[in-house]
């Protein structure tokens, strides 16, 4: 099976082809351009240098969050775009999930971590089995000292990878709880996970491909509040 994959859920995009579960090629740009603007210029140059067309193409997976609202939207919105084009099957899989494919080297337990602000954390928590991460709970906005008492459960060290690795291990560290960080490689999120991920996914159209935001964007919690702090006048 041939898989393209897409990750824009973060600063930096990336695109890559996989087959059967091998990388043929991966494409990333972190050049403070949005990825409406990247993604498939990208896509289309890494095609063509690997002398394949979206004819070609079995399957194209996404990141469908959590992560950016913007950067969700834009490679949601493409891939579904790519599908309906060229009439192919889709997938969206989890962001965390996607990265925890970068634990698969250092086994044990994995412990993606997204910057949600708030003091808080996008996470799920994995155990590398049978080569492949084996999800532990399901993806969450979680502050980081619930996140620290779901760990010590583990009585184990935890391999953090993502843009909140380094406030998530400042936090442990204060905890005495042990873990270590992804060597920078290995730290942001990228394509080749979305597709490994992917591989196991039951495949949709682009009318079923919806993104996974786990919680409201700002403008609507604030907009929220406000209705909130109307009625409580009001009453």
């Amino acid at each position: 099976m041939l898989i393209l994959a897409f990750e824009s859920s973060a600063k930096a995009a990336s695109v890559a082809l996989c087959r059967d579960g091998h990388l043929l090629s991966q494409y990333s740009q972190c050049s403070g351009l949005t990825h409406s603007r990247t993604l498939l210029p990208m896509a289309e140059d890494m095609l063509k240098n690997a002398e394949l067309a979206l004819q070609d193409v079995d399957l194209i997976a996404v990141a469908h969050g959590p992560g950016s609202f913007t950067g969700i939207r834009i490679g949601v919105s493409t891939v579904k775009g790519l599908a309906w084009a060229g009439d192919k099957p889709c997938v969206g899989v989890s962001t965390l999930e996607a990265m925890a494919w970068h634990g698969l080297a250092a086994g044990g337990y994995v412990c993606p971590v997204m910057d949600a602000r708030r003091s808080q954390v996008y996470n799920a928590l994995f155990e590398i089995k049978d080569g492949r991460p084996q999800r532990l709970c399901p993806d969450r906005p979680i502050a980081l000292a619930e996140l620290a008492e779901d760990v010590k459960k583990l009585d184990a060290p935890v391999f953090l990878v993502g843009d909140g690795a380094a406030i998530t291990r400042a936090f442990f560290d204060a905890q005495g709880i042990p873990c270590r960080v992804a060597p920078e490689n290995l730290l942001w999120q990228d394509a080749w996970g979305v597709a490994m991920a992917a591989l196991d996914k039951e495949p949709g159209n682009a009318d079923s491909l919806l993104p996974v935001y786990l919680r409201l964007s700002q403008a609507e919690r604030e907009r929220q509040e406000k209705l909130n702090a109307e009625q409580h006048a009001n009453s």
